[in-house]
């Protein structure tokens, strides 16, 4: 069995899309997944399969959320192996991995959308677009952010989610 990290767009953010972890946990064990796991409440899940195409699992754990709750939750499912490289690949320094964000891309952005978001600039705010990942430093924290994962989704156009660096150090701790 290979084990995969579930990542979530969405869920228990102001009160809206609310999930419990234990009931998301439930639902995808009685679904087929093993060993599901779930680190905070944002929708973190590592989990083990059989199936090996991640978008067969990310579809699945859609419709596990949709036929339990009534409610879509966009879901994106990537292996230990392709987080860390999205880590390794980091290209901020040391010192500002602690107010570095992940914008996780479902599918690589077209590359004159990636040119046309290239040329805006916010104080304080950096950020580099590859196909898999948006790195993102917010020197005032991701709360005040002018770049964000609605920005990002709207101006290249492809759906995305993300994690801080915490988080994913984390979750790939989790698989082991």
């Amino acid at each position: 069995m290979q084990t995969y990290i579930a990542l979530l767009r969405g869920i228990n953010v102001s009160g809206q899309k609310k999930i419990l972890m234990a009931d998301l946990r439930a639902i995808l064990e009685e679904n087929g997944l093993s060993n599901v796991h779930t680190y905070i409440q944002s929708g973190n899940v590592v989990f083990q399969s059989r199936e090996i195409k991640t978008n067969e699992l990310a579809w699945k754990i859609k419709q596990c959320i949709l036929s339990r709750y009534g409610f879509e939750v966009p879901v994106l499912v990537r292996t230990k192996e392709q987080l860390e490289t999205i880590l390794t690949n980091c290209p901020f320094k040391k010192e500002k991995l602690g107010k570095s964000y992940f914008t996780i891309l479902h599918t690589p952005p077209d590359s004159l959308l990636i040119n046309e978001v290239t040329t805006l600039s916010y104080e304080k705010e950096e950020f580099t677009i590859t196909n898999e990942c948006v790195y993102f430093f917010c020197e005032a924290g991701y709360g005040k952010a002018k770049f964000n994962n609605n920005f990002f989704e709207k101006k290249l156009k492809v759906a995305a989610t993300t994690r801080n660096y915490k988080t994913m150090v984390k979750l790939i701790e989790m698989v082991g």
